[in-house]
């Protein structure tokens, strides 16, 4: 049961899974309850989730594996499984969708909900209708999940992970000032490790802290950040739910088991990658026009590279040869742990081989779009290019 003065009063939710990837594995494994799980990649990558038992050794979401393993030896490592992570949410988002067109993925596992004016409809108040959706997310898809309920989107999201898991919080427009100003700074949106040392240096450590400086002072010790602290610092946040499915980027990226300098064996890595992004981008009928390349250097330094496609595209032939002088002026010698590739600026998809112009362009359109459809109707190996091969050997 839960009571609060506002209870039916607020409308907007935001929902987060609890330990999605491995909340799923351990639906999907029951021998798996009741033992630590980490999903994530080999022991050169990081800690994708953890589920919460994992937690109490102290791992977390980006934790590098050897670190993971070395504070809980005995935790089952599991490799992630995007497609059915990605089908998986989709599923919960359409539930959502049932009850309002307002909603507002934020990631995979996470959405804002707005279920204001849906009661009419829905015969009853948001609070009753989130608790029915708890319900059915945990009966009919088998994970449970963690609600926020308040007024605007910046304190939902912080009231969804005051009681995780399976938790429901609420904090109503009474209480915002009071529950805020017992925060350290760190709690609100946009203030990370750089901003709450400056803030620190000048005194501030709470949003209480925060509460007592008036607008002008902060936009003259802070900027335009000055202003989202001041109006976040007193509960006030105008942002509004609204739909977005559209991704902004789509991308993949692999760790290595040992670090590689050599562009061949880098070059037969870029390729596989290029190919998870353009079924990806295929299956959404979406094109790309930036491409961009990810380098992660053996003491993890970034690199990242970035070009125009020319004419939009979703192919992976397209972005191999595109990124392939990226990667060779960066091969210089530099070890390199980690490579990605990715496709921005997206946009519809439509006839994308009667657009082209270029001869060879529509030819090779052809033949990937020829093999894409081979391996749907009998499977994803059995018809591959002499570079799939050679990035299988290596």
């Amino acid at each position: 049961m839960i009571f609060h003065d506002e209870l039916f009063d607020l409308s907007i939710a935001h929902i987060d899974c609890d330990s999605f990837y491995a909340s799923v594995e351990k639906r999907d494994d029951p021998s798996l309850r009741g033992k630590p799980v980490i999903v994530g990649g080999g022991k050169r990558g990081v800690v994708s989730a953890a589920c919460y038992i994992a937690r109490i050794y102290g791992i977390h979401s980006a934790m590098p594996m050897f670190k993971a393993l070395k504070a809980c030896p005995d935790a089952v490592v599991i490799k992630p499984d995007m497609a059915k992570y990605s089908a998986i949410g989709k599923e919960i988002r359409r539930l959502m969708q049932k009850l309002t067109p307002a909603v507002e993925p934020i990631s995979i596992d996470e959405a804002f909900l707005d279920l204001t004016g849906t009661m009419r409809l829905l015969g009853a108040p948001p609070a009753i209708v989130l608790s029915s959706l708890v319900r059915r997310i945990e009966g009919e898809i088998g994970i449970t999940v963690s609600v926020g309920l308040s007024y605007n989107k910046f304190l939902a999201k912080i009231a969804s992970d005051l009681d995780k898991p399976r938790g429901f919080s609420i904090i109503g427009r009474g209480e915002s000032k009071d529950f805020l100003a017992r925060q350290p700074v760190s709690i609100i949106w946009g203030v990370g490790k750089a901003m709450c040392r400056k803030l620190s240096k000048d005194g501030i450590q709470t949003v209480g802290q925060l509460q007592q400086l008036d607008e002008e002072t902060l936009l003259s010790r802070y900027g335009s950040l000055g202003h989202r602290l001041y109006r976040l610092s007193h509960g006030d946040d105008s942002r509004t739910v609204h739909r977005s499915n559209d991704a902004k980027s789509v991308s993949s990226e692999t760790t290595f088991n040992e670090d590689l300098a050599n562009i061949d064996q880098l070059e037969a890595r870029l390729w596989p990658l290029c190919e998870v992004v353009s079924r990806r981008m295929k299956a959404a009928n979406m094109v790309g026009h930036t491409l961009t390349l990810k380098l992660k250097t053996k003491d993890f330094r970034l690199r990242t590279r970035s070009r125009q496609t020319g004419e939009p595209t979703n192919l992976a032939e397209d972005m191999y040869q595109a990124a392939r002088p990226m990667l060779a002026s960066e091969c210089d010698g530099t070890a390199f742990r980690l490579i990605g590739i990715g496709l921005s600026d997206l946009s519809v998809a439509g006839d994308h081989t009667d657009q082209l112009l270029d001869s060879e362009a529509r030819k090779r359109a052809e033949v990937e779009h020829t093999l894409d459809a081979v391996r749907d109707k009998l499977g994803p190996d059995i018809i591959l290019k002499g570079r799939s091969l050679r990035s299988k050997m290596r």
